[in-house]
């Protein structure tokens, strides 16, 4: 691709996921069928919740939360991906780019927190059953929401600005299927030291802590799973905590491996993929992994489709 001397740019050019028209074919059929695949997971999990009075706890209130970010999230991404993929115009103005970056910054980081919170409140729910409505207060569940929500929304708006206040003269062209801080620094003339620190510094707090406090919620966990004299009640904690940890280790991994490494690691093929694992890929599996074993959450699906 020829690089441009314009330093401020009008717009991007996204490169997307593939030019070969078989493959652009493949992965717009399989974005479609996953974008659908999670509005309708999350979507029915919020009704469900909404309707049940039995699943009104603090689980059920992060898990609605979860949801709602994983539509927003997929619907600030997806989207673009599916026109991207089919169209030959692939421009995204300058605006829209950091919209979009905003949103699935912001977006992303709470996922990261609620994540973590909502091991801790499975540690409580399971380690410390007397305690647990204590612990869990209602108030306390509203601020650890609102304060997820506040602290990523407010981390992402400085991200925006100060990546949006470099020169990019490399070139408008984006080796990427979204706008995300990594590949855009890629084109910028400008020396990025002071944006990558930046980056390295939120990402550690946000996605380092919140992996590290579900780590030790789930290793409290397990340990007390382990003295559950039923086997059959052990097997089936440990299943059900084992697939959480999946998809949490899944989201939490990508994810550091896309922020926390150095510039010159950067490889476009590799990222992309590695992109949609935690952008389109978790977001559709959540409503089922934290949901689907419940039987209050089976009951009301059947009750509300019959």
């Amino acid at each position: 691709m020829d690089s441009t001397n314009v330093t401020s740019p009008a717009m991007f050019i996204l490169l997307g996921l593939s030019d070969v028209p078989f493959l652009q074919d493949i992965f717009f059929f399989l974005f479609l069928v996953m974008y659908i695949v999670t509005l309708a997971g999350n979507l029915l999990l919020i009704i469900v919740v909404g309707i049940n009075p039995t699943l009104q706890t603090p689980m059920y209130f992060f898990l609605t939360n979860l949801s709602f970010i994983d539509i927003c999230f997929s619907s600030t991404i997806v989207p673009k991906i599916l026109v991207n993929t089919l169209a030959k115009d692939r421009r995204i103005s300058l605006l829209g780019c950091a919209f979009q970056m905003y949103f699935s910054l912001a977006l992303g980081a709470t996922e990261c927190i609620l994540l973590a919170v909502m091991a801790f409140d499975r540690f409580a729910a399971i380690c410390k059953p007397l305690h647990y409505h204590t612990i869990m207060s209602k108030r306390l569940c509203i601020s650890l929401a609102v304060g997820s929500w506040l602290g990523c929304f407010t981390n992402s708006t400085v991200h925006v600005f100060i990546t949006f206040q470099l020169p990019y003269c490399k070139s408008h062209y984006i080796s990427h299927f979204f706008c995300e801080i990594p590949p855009i620094l890629q084109i910028s003339c400008r020396d990025t030291r002071l944006n990558e620190i930046a980056m390295y510094v939120s990402a550690g707090i946000i996605v380092m802590m919140a992996f590290f406090l579900t780590l030790i919620s789930y290793i409290h966990i397990i340990t007390t799973i382990l003295k559950i004299q039923s086997s059959q009640g052990r097997q089936k904690t440990f299943s059900t905590c084992a697939s959480h940890l999946i998809v949490v280790t899944l989201y939490y991994g990508t994810i550091m491996f896309m922020y926390l490494r150095p510039r010159s690691a950067y490889f476009p093929e590799t990222d992309r993929t590695v992109s949609i694992l935690y952008t389109v890929v978790t977001p559709m599996l959540n409503p089922f992994i934290y949901s689907v074993r419940n039987k209050d959450v089976k009951f009301t699906i059947k009750k509300l489709f019959h």
